[in-house]
């Protein structure tokens, strides 16, 4: 006999994010089916590679698909034979049409990394960071075809700590977001699950990082640049010119001082200090292009980088 406390439900996620909630699900309901986006090519050799979560459920024995393209008829067939209760979306990256959210009884469940209608988009992580928030957490919402626009069912808040990068706020949000979905499929199963519409009015957008949303600006205020460097450490990162050489920052911390912005004006052991907008920052370890990770100290020794010179 069934157990009416687990849903059949099929799942779409593809990175390293989707993979706790992959994992937890698949403890609690009968994950039918498990939909990763294709292999891509990755590393130095460009070798393809199939998605985290497509490794997770190889491994895990479940079935899966990694469909090229979504509108496939043959692809919405098969996920209509399956007969699933819900489906769940982590991370899947891709609006997905209209043809396949009519499919589930309950529709679609998407786990979103911010306090919806706040950071829609590719990279709540991130953005939450550049922005200097100080709280962020996991959304459950139905997916609509609209990008992040459906009504909201159930919120889990996360503080944003001082030390917190996007690789570690990922790390929480994703375990946050496993928990979250748990709860949410408990109030469905129980029909206590209730969707309320977003505000519209209080949206903001978290698109896609850029290689260029990585340059620091040294005329902006130094918490300004630190918290950007927080939100793309993990790509594209935080860098700047020095003469024709691309320098990428893998370290810093905030120092009271003040200067002319983008000017170094020490060099010492413990880093470069290089002033900004307001107050200065301290460069403890960089990596100029095609070089490894050095300190800041030994790449200053290394390439003449003195007091009163000015950052690109």
């Amino acid at each position: 006999m069934r157990d009416p406390d687990r849903m059949r439900l099929v799942f779409f996620g593809s990175p390293a994010f989707a993979v706790p909630s992959l994992l937890t699900l698949h403890k609690h309901h009968d994950v039918c089916l498990v939909v990763a986006q294709p292999d891509r090519p990755a590393g130095r050799g460009m070798r393809l590679t199939p998605p985290e979560v497509a490794q997770r459920a190889k491994e895990l024995g479940l079935a899966l698909e990694q469909p090229t393209r979504l509108k496939n008829p043959s692809f919405a067939n098969a996920l209509r034979e399956l007969d699933p209760d819900v489906a769940v979306t982590v991370a899947y990256g891709k609006i997905l049409p209209s043809s396949l959210l009519e499919i589930p009884r309950s529709g679609f469940l998407n786990v979103h990394a911010s306090l919806l209608p706040k950071y829609r988009g590719a990279a709540p992580i991130q953005w939450a960071l550049i922005e200097g928030e100080q709280t962020t957490g996991i959304t459950i919402m139905k997916t609509e075809v609209g990008l992040d626009t459906g009504p909201i069912c159930h919120t889990k808040t996360v503080p944003i700590r001082g030390e917190d990068t996007a690789l570690t706020l990922f790390n929480t949000l994703s375990e946050v977001g496993a928990r979250a979905i748990v709860e949410a499929l408990a109030l469905l199963v129980d029909g206590r699950l209730r969707f309320v519409p977003q505000d519209d009015s209080q949206a903001s957008y978290a698109p896609m990082l850029k290689k260029e949303d990585g340059k620091i600006d040294w005329r902006k205020p130094a918490e300004v640049i630190f918290n950007r460097f927080r939100g793309v450490l993990a790509w594209p990162g935080s860098w700047f010119m020095f003469g024709e050489h691309r320098i990428k920052v893998h370290r810093m911390e905030i120092i009271n001082e003040s200067g002319a912005p983008g000017t170094i004006s020490s060099v010492h052991q413990l880093g470069i200090t290089v002033s900004a907008g307001e107050q200065a920052l301290l460069l403890q370890e960089v990596q100029p292009a095609g070089k490894a990770r050095m300190s800041a100290w030994d790449w200053a020794n290394g390439y003449g980088v003195d007091k009163g010179r000015r950052l690109g």
